[in-house]
């Protein structure tokens, strides 16, 4: 319990601030396990719509980070339940990976390659001329066009490579037409997972980006942490945070300080 008597949960960000590519984030694995340990909520929630629940478990596993599917929302979840929810047509065209069809199909949509009531797109790695040619010929035709997350760029492994942002730039630009944002800094995959948390407790928002990560917390009303592991550092937090036009309410070194300032660390 906090000082108000109520729980505190938590919804953390994946990469920049539980692993960076395949290397873990130093102390996640504690952070994770402390919560644990307080019985605390918490969720991991991240953008990455090309990863199912189970394969973001078991990367973060493999990391030695405990983690199961039911505790990971992606950005593709909270994508498929807001189509299912607008009611407007069960035919989706698909730009993305195994976690964003999947999560389309489960959802009880259907895949089709033509005349379809909703473009989705997320980080398609085999992304071409064709499909930017079907999505822009189905918009114009009236589909609606939603877009798992705006992330321009991924790190991975030391360097950045193209995200869903950067995909939905050519679509965008082909009609000059906005997407619906489904992922940070959008409040939508935080409302998604906070109705997954299912906890009467102060929520906290934890990531390594201000734009993100921060910006979705604030968007949802919710505290941030933003711990300086991954976009944000020591060396550029202030110009990051300004540059997000966010500012949080905790800012620590890592997830160790978090959860000293949070007073949930080990007394003795």
């Amino acid at each position: 319990m906090n000082a108000n008597g109520r729980t505190t949960a938590f919804l953390i960000d994946l990469d920049g601030t539980m692993y960076a590519g395949n290397t873990p984030i130093p102390h996640a694995a504690a952070f994770v396990d402390r919560l644990r340990e307080l019985a605390l909520p918490f969720l991991f929630v991240t953008n990455n719509s090309s990863r199912t629940p189970e394969a973001v478990a078991s990367h973060l596993r493999e990391m030695g980070i405990a983690a199961e599917p039911g505790e990971v929302v992606t950005s593709s979840q909270a994508t498929a339940r807001y189509v299912l929810e607008r009611g407007r047509g069960r035919r989706v065209y698909a730009i993305g990976e195994d976690g964003l069809k999947r999560a389309l199909a489960e959802a009880g949509l259907e895949l089709v390659e033509d005349e379809p009531d909703f473009v989705v797109q997320g980080i398609d790695r085999d992304f071409s001329y064709r499909k930017l040619e079907a999505a822009v010929r189905f918009i114009a035709a009236g589909a609606e066009y939603v877009l798992t997350n705006p992330d321009r760029l991924l790190p991975s492994d030391g360097k950045l490579v193209p995200g869903a942002g950067a995909i939905s730039g050519s679509i965008r630009e082909a009609l000059w037409v906005e997407p619906t944002v489904i992922g940070k800094p959008s409040d939508r995959i935080m409302r998604f997972a906070l109705e997954r948390l299912s906890a009467d407790a102060d929520v906290w928002a934890v990531g390594d980006n201000p734009a993100t990560d921060i910006g979705a917390g604030v968007a949802a009303g919710l505290r941030t942490a933003l711990v300086l592991t991954g976009i944000a550092t020591p060396d550029n937090a202030a110009e990051a945070i300004a540059a997000a036009g966010v500012t949080p309410d905790l800012v620590c070194g890592s997830l160790l300080e978090l959860l000293e300032r949070l007073k949930l660390g080990r007394q003795g």
